[in-house]
């Protein structure tokens, strides 16, 4: 699909291509439009590896997960009026809650570890015309970011040993009264550990949302977190 991108995300989408096949594709969320540069070869770059199993190997970052597309529908039944205005999307990957919540009117952060992977959040803003803010932003040593009125996050605790510093993440970015949003497949088992931690600070709030695709049938977990 041929989109018109301003020079410089035009320039970055060349870049891309010179490592990856990729391709736009338009994802419906509510009334929003976006348009989300993806990978089209997924398989010959995943060989096989299990989210699940291979969790230090697996490119998480790579794939429209189903918990992301469940946090882009809580992320635009928000309204920014009420909520409040500033919204951070830790381990964005493509991006899709953030940019949908921009899209909703909030000013939002994509944040993210790597180049590659805000380059590809850049030509999908530009596509889907929002304009959000980008951070490079390290869970062990979190930038002093102005904090936010609300968090989210999808299928970022695959790693038991970051879910302490993402609490320190939480703890120094999020306001006194804001709202952590986490959505992750059931069988994401640190979910429950981290639950677990979170549980001496935060009020928590579940939810169950059971999904049908291709590969079958994935119950996605929505949290809401709020200090106690």
């Amino acid at each position: 699909m041929k989109i018109d991108l301003p020079e410089k995300e035009a320039k970055i989408l060349r870049r891309i291509r010179r490592n990856y096949k990729v391709d736009f594709a338009p994802l419906k969320i509510r009334d929003i439009n976006l348009q989300l540069l993806q990978v089209q070869d997924l398989e010959d770059i995943l060989q096989g590896r299990d989210p699940f199993a291979n969790i230090e190997d697996f490119p998480f970052w790579i794939k429209l997960w189903e918990a992301a597309i469940i946090l882009a529908e809580v992320t635009t039944s928000l309204n920014p009026a009420q909520a409040g205005p500033r919204l951070l999307e830790l381990g964005a990957g493509l991006g899709a809650p953030g940019l949908a919540a921009a899209a909703r009117g909030f000013e939002v952060t994509l944040s993210d570890y790597e180049t590659i992977i805000m380059d590809f959040q850049r030509v999908s803003a530009a596509a889907s015309r929002v304009k959000p803010a980008f951070a490079a932003l390290d869970w062990t040593k979190p930038a002093s970011l102005e904090p936010f009125d609300t968090i989210i996050g999808a299928e970022i605790l695959f790693r038991e040993d970051l879910l302490d510093p993402l609490l320190k993440t939480f703890k120094k970015l999020l306001k006194p009264k804001g709202s952590i949003y986490l959505a992750h497949d059931l069988r994401r088992q640190t979910l429950y550990k981290f639950l677990a931690k979170a549980g001496d600070d935060y009020k928590i709030m579940t939810k169950k949302i059971d999904l049908n695709s291709e590969e079958g049938k994935t119950t996605v977990m929505l949290n809401c977190l709020r200090l106690k």
